[in-house]
């Protein structure tokens, strides 16, 4: 249910600006994104697990603040973001 170390680092990676780069938008939002997306399957099996449902409603609203923050910052990495991310329909 939780992200795995290895899989963070991954992420990590995959979305850093510079080598020692963990804390950036882009990252935090990356990892926030395969969190929301490794709970899916919880609440297919746990439907009423409304304590659990908080924390997701809480994640996608820290994700959505950070969203902003990087679309108003600099709108050309917020595009490519949620292209990779596939966060738009």
């Amino acid at each position: 249910m939780s992200l795995t170390a290895p899989k963070k680092q991954e992420v990590i990676q995959r979305y850093r600006i510079h080598q020692k780069d963990t804390g950036s938008a882009q990252v935090q939002i990356a990892v926030l994104t395969e969190r929301i997306n490794t709970l899916g399957p919880h609440f297919q099996t746990h439907q009423k697990d409304f304590h659990s449902r908080l924390g997701l409603l809480k994640l996608v609203s820290r994700r959505r603040k950070l969203l902003n923050y990087l679309k108003r910052e600099d709108e050309e990495a917020y595009l490519k973001l949620i292209k990779n991310l596939d966060l738009r329909k």
